[in-house]
Parts: C-alpha cells; structure tokens; sequence
C-alpha cells in the first residue's frame, strides 16, 4: 500500500480507524483514494470545511479553543446530573428502601449507568490534560505574512466545492462523447 503524502499529512486529524466500509486499517498508512463511506465522506466534508472557514492560525485557535471548552462544558455537565440522579444510596436508604426505589433501575441497567458515568469521568480528565497540554499552542502569535501562507494552503487543502471555475471544469470533465453539454 502506497502512502499518499497529502492524506497522511491530517491522518492524525481523522477517526477513520472506526470506517464502517472496512477498506482502512489501524495504523497511520493512508490509501491514495479517501474512502467512500459515509462516515468517512461526511469527516472529509466537515474537516475541509473546517478549513475553508477557518484558513488562518488565530481563528483555528479559536476554534480548538471553543471546541475543547463546549466539549468539557457538556460532558461535565452530563457527568453532574447523572452522579446526582445516580449517587450510592446511603446504609440509612439501603436498610429500609422506599417504594419508589425498589421499582426502579433494574441492575443491568444500573450497571451500564455506573460504567457511562466511569467513561465521562475519564473524558473529563483527559479533556483537563487536552487544555493544559494546548495552552502553549493557543499563546503562539504569528505575524500577518505567515497568517496569509495560512490562507493560501487553506485554498489548496480545501477548495471551494461551489466554486464556479471548478463547477466548470467538472463538468467539462464529467461530459461523455454520446452525452454531450447542451450549452
């Protein structure tokens, strides 16, 4: 399998370990083609318009920055409600359980609930060490020059799908001998 450079260069960037369509392996060798799945078709439309966007440092700054803080807002928020809706009952409830109480979860479920709440705990912490270990990278300052060669290569990494030149040109492309353009 032949790395293509340019995907391998933002393979860090996607989940596509996970491809339900099966064509990608574990590991960094990225195909030449993207894969056609849904998923991973639906990734590449979001990651370039991401881009497209957000073509200089400072916005992409920003954007980690919100997205991490909206992320850890969430999730904590979650991890609250259920730690309080699902606390340990106390020896006092245990010893004499209410009506309401031994009508409730069944222990599967219970169970489930308990392992949900360990995996936010755990996302929590490691969105904590994501903030701390990013902070350096949101402090950096670049002048404009260097903001513009972000620009630039943001235009090559993601081309406007609606441009009208490429709009254009695949068509031109896509035109057949026996189906010719009708302009």
């Amino acid at each position: 399998m032949r790395i293509n450079p340019m995907l391998a260069t933002t393979a860090a960037l996607r989940r596509l370990d996970g491809c339900h369509s099966g064509e990608r392996l574990r590991g960094t060798a990225v195909p030449d083609e993207p894969c056609q799945c849904p998923d991973c078709q639906r990734f590449y439309r979001e990651h370039d318009r991401l881009i497209r966007e957000s073509p200089t440092l400072r916005q992409q700054q920003e954007l980690n920055w919100a997205a991490l803080q909206s992320f850890r807002t969430l999730s904590g928020r979650v991890l609250e409600e259920l730690q309080k809706q699902h606390a340990p009952r106390q020896p006092a409830e245990s010893a004499a359980p209410t009506q309401s109480s031994s009508a409730s979860v069944p222990e599967e479920a219970t169970d489930t609930i308990q392992q949900a709440i360990a995996d936010l705990e755990n996302i929590n912490a490691h969105l904590f060490s994501i903030e701390a270990l990013m902070e350096r990278v949101f402090d950096v300052r670049v002048p404009e020059e260097i903001e513009q060669k972000f620009r630039e290569l943001a235009g090559e990494l993601a081309p406007d799908p609606l441009n009208v030149d490429r709009l254009r040109l695949n068509r031109l492309l896509h035109q057949t001998p026996d189906f010719p353009d009708r302009d």
